[in-house]
């Protein structure tokens, strides 16, 4: 299945505020996007796991749906 999120929206989201968790808010995980919030991205590192994840479209919501449409 494919999430009804924007992979574009996830993915600026990702680009300009990774390091606050936003995207993750976006896409319904909201306990990682805490964490993410807390931990500055996991010090930066998680937040670019994800936009790279988002990139190569591998990035999922909170079901498990990848978020695909651009």
């Amino acid at each position: 299945m494919v999430s009804k999120k924007s992979r574009m929206i996830c993915l600026l989201l990702s680009a300009f505020f990774g390091i606050s968790g936003f995207h993750r808010f976006y896409v319904g995980k909201f306990g990682t996007g805490l964490l993410w919030f807390a931990t500055v991205g996991l010090c930066g590192l998680g937040a670019i796991w994800d936009t790279i994840q988002i990139l190569l479209g591998n990035f999922t919501d909170k079901h498990g749906y990848v978020v695909s449409k651009w």
